[in-house]
């Protein structure tokens, strides 16, 4: 975390990460890069992936280390803090503490106010975690390194904060009723300037009562606006201290200088502080509840395991587990970790990940996954995930990550929140001045300016996208949807066309040898000669044919020199000879059975061929059942307008008999890995939004091309790492709901953002035209981004439509 260190002004020692060494000569290289700059002591850790480095000249500066690093083809890899920041009030806080971090060099920073957080990439050589901690007090706000251990301390200091902050508006309620029941006069014949008023309290009396709201209870937004003010911008605090300041002093000097003649203002200044007050209670109720999704998650996972250690069970932390460990989950318990079964069999309730009601049935060899929940039987089962590996810490990771992300469409309001208060601040000058000119009248000129003060509300703009992206995404990761960034959730609504493709997306991913033809060996040869080619492979095809030799009970070859060449197959030397096992295209122009190859295809079934030189031994056909619900997900996502096209390597023939299984009406068949990407950017012509589905290793390229890219969660972690939603529960069902989820969560952000902007648009010119009383208004205010976070919240009604 501490990039780096200063021991003198003229003497830094500094610590820098790097990426992209493959060698000690890599390491060996920015060394002698570095070194040549001036004043630089550096040695690089090949092992370790950093370089020391010590200055000790002002002619080099860290950026022009970076920069020779980088030209030397290496990186230096940015990373990532999180700070909970204290004192942000309005989006303009969020605004402008967002523009201080994102001035200091290699700092790319997003500033979240619904999550009162800040997410900071940074250059490690450039900067460090203390100056970014100073740059925020510098912008007038308190700063603390988020971590894990620290979720659960900031979250009873909020608690503390808003316990405290809740006494003191029962007192400044308790100070500010009998002010309050002054308004009555105000609808009963009495005018702004005064006339006719009547006090129903002594003047000394509303004094003291309101003097205590205004400097005691109301001190937070003095402080906030002069740390604004200092930090070179302004916020809601701003408006509320200029406005209940001028009622409150005006009423004051009337009061003091005896002047019966003119009314006071007392209850206005009070009520507003007060209004407000509840106005952020009520608003940090609501958003406590955005996050409740995250704070779901972290609860499901149990505290203890019980763990065999030398031949006895004994509960233990789970947080103390290492990958290897046994441990034993009874019938009712939840597991603690991720692992394997090694021994029983029981039905896990699952729901919690995947969002998928049934229990899954779990037997030997089957993964499981920690905080779901065993049903009937006894698991044995050996710890694979634990700690921050688990399924549950990378979901409860994505979900953080999306919910501190910002989407597109909140870039307007983020320029508006930027010079909302000092054009708020223009009007109500305006608004004085054009009173006091017009009617010459000082006190009703003064009212309507504070009205144009209280009144506007830069909140709610700030509050409409984030509250919204984070109980959207929330509702996601409890339907099995995980969300990578706000962008992907906002781009999802706009897909018109999707990409599949076919193993392992439209079928189980499980392919099964169906059929083996021999042309120049025996069956039996055939399959082991096979299985010893395809003993190299990872792909699902080879796994088909080493499970078919399995079950035949085929001893395997000694498999030398393998290679394997995408989208067409493998090839090495089994017993002596040198053979290649592919895809028919891959041998164009030898003999082969194409009547009987076109049988099969027609059937669905996938062929690949042994070859021994320019001889074909045997053909063997593959079939991948078909997921039982991919004709309903293709035939739902039709209705929603989603153009449905599926990516297949396999030939014509086959890609035909399965797209018309499952209903798809486009295709494209013998398309190779790396062609994937270029099918996709075709689909793109005519400003199509297209995204992509799939599962494997060898549909990452495809994935990065998309506009939306999905990972079923079975697949490989490549897919996942790449993709913008991970689907945890493998069916294409999961890509209608998530664009469903968008359409829904983007419709919030619209009726949000409404909602904001025409209140403040309708608002302030009422008040400016003196139709507001600042009571009305600084409640107005208060209610407006309640009422924003409110209908963010009715989001969780949205369910899944196949669970």
């Amino acid at each position: 975390m501490h990039a780096m260190t200063e021991s003198s002004a003229a003497n830094r020692h500094l610590d820098i990460p790097l990426a992209g060494m493959t060698c000690a000569a890599c390491a060996a290289r920015i060394e002698k890069v570095l070194n040549r700059l001036p004043g630089v002591v550096a040695s690089v850790n090949f092992a370790s992936e950093r370089a020391s480095v010590e200055l000790s000249s002002a002619a080099t500066t860290p950026q022009q280390l970076v920069t020779s690093i980088e030209k030397a083809g290496f990186t230096v890899p940015l990373q990532t803090l999180e700070f909970g920041i204290e004192g942000m009030t309005c989006a303009a806080c969020a605004t402008r503490l967002e523009k201080v971090l994102n001035r200091l060099p290699g700092v790319e920073a997003a500033v979240n106010l619904a999550t009162e957080h800040a997410r900071v990439r940074y250059l490690p050589a450039v900067v460090g975690s203390e100056q970014l901690l100073s740059a925020i007090a510098q912008s007038g706000f308190v700063g603390r390194v988020v971590d894990d251990r620290s979720r659960e301390d900031e979250k009873a200091r909020k608690l503390a904060v808003y316990q405290a902050e809740l006494r003191r508006f029962w007192i400044a309620a308790v100070l500010t009723l009998p002010l309050v029941a002054q308004m009555a006069t105000m609808f009963n014949g009495v005018d702004l300037s005064g006339h006719g008023h009547q006090d129903l309290l002594p003047r000394w009396l509303q004094l003291a009562l309101a003097t205590p709201v205004q400097f005691w209870i109301g001190w937070r937004f003095y402080d906030g606006g002069w740390k604004a003010l200092r930090g070179g911008g302004a916020n809601m605090d701003v408006l509320v201290a200029l406005g209940t300041s001028a009622a409150y002093f005006f009423s004051l000097i009337v009061t003091l200088g005896g002047m019966h003649h003119l009314p006071v203002y007392f209850e206005a200044s009070a009520a507003v502080i007060t209004l407000v007050l509840l106005g952020k209670l009520l608003e940090a109720r609501a958003k406590a509840r955005t996050t409740a999704a995250i704070e779901a998650l972290v609860r499901l996972q149990p505290k203890t395991a019980r763990v065999e250690r030398d031949g006895q069970l004994i509960d233990l932390d789970a947080a103390l587990l290492v990958p290897g460990d046994i441990f034993i989950v009874r019938p009712g318990e939840s597991l603690p970790v991720d692992g394997e079964v090694i021994e029983g069999a029981s039905s896990v309730n699952e729901a919690m990940l995947t969002g998928e009601s049934m229990p899954v049935a779990k037997h030997a060899g089957d993964r499981v996954f920690a905080a779901t929940a065993n049903s009937e039987g006894m698991l044995r089962c050996r710890a694979t995930g634990v700690g921050e590996h688990t399924l549950l810490a990378g979901i409860i990771r994505l979900v953080a990550d999306a919910q501190g992300s910002k989407a597109p469409v909140q870039r307007l309001a983020d320029r508006i929140s930027a010079i909302f208060v000092p054009v708020v601040c223009a009007i109500a000058l305006l608004t004085y001045a054009g009173w006091w000119i017009y009617g010459g009248v000082f006190s009703v000129a003064l009212v309507n300016a504070v009205a144009v003060l209280v009144i506007a509300c830069p909140c709610a703009l700030g509050l409409a996208t984030p509250t919204a992206i984070m109980v959207g995404t929330g509702q996601g990761a409890g339907a099995g949807i995980l969300v990578r960034n706000a962008v992907a959730l906002e781009h999802a609504e706009k897909i018109s066309v999707l990409a599949v493709d076919k193993t392992g997306t439209l079928t189980r991913g499980e392919p099964v040898v169906t059929d083996v033809l021999t042309l120049a060996v025996g069956p039996d040869e055939a399959l082991r000669l096979a299985a010893g080619l395809e003993q190299g492979s990872e792909h699902p095809l080879a796994r088909a044919v080493l499970q078919r030799a399995q079950e035949a009970g085929v001893a395997l070859p000694v498999l030398k020199d393998f290679c394997s060449i995408p989208g067409l197959g493998v090839e090495g030397e089994v017993d002596g000879r040198r053979l290649r096992l592919g895809s028919p295209q891959w041998f164009s122009g030898l003999e082969l059975p194409n009547e009987s190859m076109a049988a099969l295809q027609g059937a669905g079934k996938t062929l690949v061929v042994l070859v021994e030189g320019r001889r074909a031994l045997a053909l063997l056909a593959i079939a991948d059942p078909l997921r039982a619900s991919s004709r309903a997900a293709v035939a739902r996502l039709k209705a929603m307008g989603v153009k449905v096209v599926m990516l297949t390597g396999d030939n014509a023939l086959t890609a035909a008999a399965i797209a018309g299984q499952v209903g798809v009406d486009d295709f494209r068949a013998g398309i190779s890995p790396a062609d994937k990407s270029l099918a996709i950017d075709a689909l793109k012509a005519g400003n199509s939004v297209v995204g992509m589905v799939g599962d494997g290793i060898n549909d990452a390229p495809a994935l990065a091309a998309a506009d939306v890219s999905f990972a079923m969660g079975a697949g490989s972690d490549a897919a996942i790492e790449v993709a913008d939603i991970t689907l945890v529960r493998s069916d294409l069902h999961g890509v209608a709901d998530a664009i469903l989820l968008s359409r829904a969560t983007l419709g919030k952000i619209r009726q949000n953002l409404f909602f904001a902007f025409i209140y403040n648009i309708l608002g302030i010119p009422l008040a400016a035209f003196g139709l507001l009383n600042p009571v009305i208004a600084g409640a107005a205010m208060a209610m407006s981004s309640v009422s924003v976070v409110s209908n963010s919240l009715l989001l969780k009604r949205w369910r899944a439509a196949n669970t």
